[in-house]
């Protein structure tokens, strides 16, 4: 068996375990059905089995992703580690607290983007609830947004022949949206409605997910790594890995170069034509504004898994410095205590940061990270 087969194992494997966990697989159907066929291994076989394979192994994008499986497994194994080592060992990236000042800062910036009377929060509540797009009127928007997003996504990198998308509607979930790749070029984006959107987070959201985002990443890879080229390892998404902090950083990067190209006034009128009011230069630069203000999340991460404190003391962390609702604060700390996603809140400001700093506004760069395989290391300052 090949090294990459015994990684599509282990994968696999790791699966069985946690749902949420192979975020895709596309590969073989047989080595799938002989995985699903056998008793789940134990996770101290799993971990023996990474190890084993870490050992074989040279330097490259496997073998990271391999030490992402070990470290997960060994979680599942019970190892004792700390949070921060848990997501290192997983991504490739160790989180550290983010001075509050970093947050104040972003803050005292909102103020003046945000004036008005009552404290910065309360403002800020406000200008959401005046640009929120009604629940029902959710999927109609987002469908329009993808099909104008898959145009300008055109001009960036060459889409396969026969790729596309379905979108559904869903409830109740610990996550806002998901892209689940299908394989054969297709993907399934839900979307959650039971959280409120405004119409700057409708559009984000839909290329993060879309054009030029997930699935466009992960439908050229399949085209051009797996297809082209016969890489096995592209046909499997793992979440706690390395891969992930990669294409999360992607769905960062990617709606902000749309956004700020001639692409974002189209989707402005288009919104505009549905009767919902957008500054999209205003609503974006409240955006970036805030954006600092994700790190308050990995700050509350680590405070609930290394630092003792408990739900209400995160819960005020992040409505506090995260300016969150209670109702979005609910939602977080679901997602920081899920097994699948525990760690996976990282991924979003530190590939954010990674992949804006490496992209630095070149499209080539994006159509880089969109078409190769491109490793956490290489990002790294």
């Amino acid at each position: 068996m090949t090294a990459v087969e015994r990684y599509l194992r282990l994968g696999l494997q790791l699966g069985r375990h946690v749902d949420g966990v192979v975020d895709a697989y596309f590969g073989p159907p047989e080595l799938a059905a002989a995985v699903e066929a056998e008793p789940p291994l134990e996770p101290a076989t799993l971990v023996a089995d990474a190890q084993a394979l870490l050992d074989e192994l040279e330097d490259g994008w496997l073998r990271d992703q391999v030490v992402g499986v070990r470290t997960y497994g060994g979680v599942l194994a019970g190892e004792s580690r700390s949070y921060a080592d848990e997501v290192e060992g997983c991504y490739g990236v160790r989180p550290t607290h983010t001075d509050e000042a970093v947050f104040a800062a972003a803050h005292e910036r909102l103020e003046e983007l945000l004036p008005g009377e009552g404290a910065l929060a309360e403002r800020h509540e406000r200008w959401e609830q005046a640009s929120l797009v009604p629940a029902e009127r959710i999927e109609g928007l987002i469908a329009a947004v993808i099909e104008e997003a898959r145009d300008w996504t055109r001009r960036l990198v060459e889409l396969p022949d026969g790729e596309g998308i379905s979108l559904e509607i869903v409830h109740d979930k610990p996550w806002w949206a998901s892209c689940d790749y299908l394989g054969d070029l297709r993907s399934r984006v839900a979307v959650n409605v039971d959280l409120p959107m405004t119409a700057v987070e409708l559009l984000i959201l839909a290329l993060h997910e879309t054009y030029p985002g997930h699935h466009t990443e992960r439908s050229c890879k399949e085209h051009v790594l797996v297809r082209g080229r016969g890489l096995l390892e592209e046909t499997l998404v793992l979440s706690p890995t390395p891969q992930s902090l990669v294409t999360e950083g992607i769905g960062k990067v990617a709606p902000d170069l749309l956004l700020e190209s001639e692409g974002g006034a189209v989707l402005a009128d288009l919104m505009r034509d549905a009767g919902i009011e957008l500054d999209l230069a205003h609503a974006l630069a409240v955006h970036r504004t805030l954006e600092p203000c994700r790190w308050a999340e990995v700050n509350a991460a680590l405070m609930l898994h290394d630092g003792g404190a408990n739900e209400a003391e995160v819960r005020a962390y992040l409505e506090r410095w995260g300016l969150m609702t209670p109702e979005w604060t609910e939602h977080m700390i679901r997602f920081m205590t899920a097994p699948g996603s525990r760690t996976y809140v990282v991924t979003y400001p530190a590939g954010g940061e990674l992949a804006r700093s490496y992209v630095a506004g070149d499209p080539q760069r994006l159509r880089r990270l969109l078409t190769e395989q491109v490793r956490v290391g290489e990002l790294l300052p």
